[in-house]
């Protein structure tokens, strides 16, 4: 492998069954582009599907697209029962559809947006779409952070939706962070079957559509800055790409750019803020997500004092 991991360092993918959500644009259609050209089978999991579908007309190899919106769980149900009737296995499912700094408004379920989508959707998706990877030695589930999650993020128990005041920053935080301590409690659960592993990625700072929504104060000085502090859709997806597919890649790692600050660069294992690490709020947080969404998983009791896979700082 290179010194600077890249797709040419993707393995072989046939025979492989890839879920990429949100895959139209962005990071998540750059993931499912590099993975269908590596031989996978990939499913494009995305709201609008016909954008979905001039997203997959444009890629190399065995592509598909699958309807969901991560703000309906009955949307999340029906594209799992969809999904579970076309494949016996699944190999990747890569959570990575988001929305970030929306102004409050709340899902179809009454979840504040944020929360409600970048989370707790992809906690039922995930959960209903266990047991096809279950079986397969060497499946993983590799959910989309950000470096946001260190940024006024803390998990407000008291108020994860947002009722008594809002705060667009601090609501994106709070989602972020529960996708990282989703990831560590779910390898926790996941180390018993010794088949599948769950990882998470940040793509630093990419120029996507996702700063649309973000307060004028920060999206124009990332506007202007652009050049210089972001980096291209195909250099974000590599960090979920390596936590995919890397045969190195352990169960609970977390991937991002390896420049200055993790803004840009070649992807490699990163060290998430101290409290993404706190186990009895992942379990607090996770017996609070089957709570909300509906969905028990098919996975074995959390390991209180399992051990993660110590971060370390190589390529």
């Amino acid at each position: 492998m290179s010194g600077k991991w890249t797709t040419a360092d993707i393995p072989d993918q046939r025979g492989r069954v890839a879920v990429v959500t949100g895959a139209n644009t962005g990071l998540g259609y750059e993931t499912a582009k590099a993975l269908a050209e590596r031989g996978a089978s990939v499913v494009l999991a995305v709201r609008d599907v016909e954008k979905g579908e001039r997203a997959a007309a444009r890629m190399t190899g065995d592509v598909s697209v699958q309807a969901l919106d991560l703000t309906s769980l009955d949307s999340v149900r029906t594209a799992a029962a969809a999904l579970r009737s076309r494949f016996d296995r699944i190999d990747l499912l890569i959570n990575n559809a988001g929305v970030m700094y929306t102004p409050r408004q709340t899902t179809a379920d009454g979840f504040e947006t944020q929360f409600g989508t970048n989370h707790l959707g992809h906690f039922a998706l995930t959960g209903l779409l266990l047991d096809r990877l279950l079986p397969v030695p060497g499946s993983r589930v590799v959910t989309v952070s950000s470096t946001g999650h260190r940024i006024r993020a803390a998990i407000h128990f008291d108020d994860l939706q947002w009722e008594r005041s809002y705060s667009r920053i601090g609501a994106y935080g709070q989602a972020k962070l529960a996708n990282l301590m989703f990831t560590y409690e779910l390898q926790r659960r996941l180390a018993a079957h010794g088949t599948t592993v769950a990882l998470a990625a940040h793509p630093g700072v990419s120029n996507t559509e996702l700063v649309r929504n973000a307060p004028a104060a920060l999206r124009m000085p990332v506007t202007w800055l652009a050049p210089l502090i972001t980096q291209t859709p195909a250099m974000g997806a590599l960090p979920t790409l390596r936590a995919a597919t890397d045969p190195g890649a352990l169960g609970g790692q977390y991937y991002g750019p390896g420049g200055s600050y993790e803004i840009k660069g070649h992807p490699r294992l990163v060290t998430s803020s101290p409290q993404s690490y706190e186990v009895a709020v992942q379990q607090r947080l996770w017996a609070v997500s089957e709570d909300l969404t509906g969905v028990k998983f098919p996975a074995a009791r959390s390991q209180q004092h399992s051990v993660l896979p110590e971060p370390a700082a190589t390529v």
